[in-house]
């Protein structure tokens, strides 16, 4: 099996913590355009009812249209923006692994 070494890229990234953080989406008040409200019909994602992989409830949570599919934010994740302007959520323990801040 070869090895392979991800290229050096900058990208933009910004962590997310409730509706609003995200500069592309405006006031917390409104729903955003990158980071939208977290919405499902079935009972288990009740807006106070506990996400397990987090600890907080679903009415805390985000939603997030990546080229892959929607996926869920959590509080705390990043909000990644890719080489080709995409945005995906990351979570904060695999961000600190991945990437460093760029200086100067």
């Amino acid at each position: 099996m070869a090895l392979y070494r991800k290229r050096p890229v900058e990208i933009e990234a910004v962590q997310w913590r409730q509706n609003g953080d995200h500069p592309d989406d405006g006031p917390a008040d409104r729903e955003g355009s990158t980071v939208r409200y977290f919405r499902r019909p079935e009972p288990e994602y009740s807006g106070q009812l506990t996400h397990e992989l987090c600890g907080r409830i679903w009415h805390d949570h985000g939603w997030i249209d990546t080229l892959e599919g929607g996926h869920t934010v959590c509080p705390g994740d990043w909000i990644i923006t890719g080489v080709q302007g995409e945005h995906y959520p990351c979570k904060p323990d695999i961000f600190a692994a991945t990437y460093e801040a760029v200086t100067g």
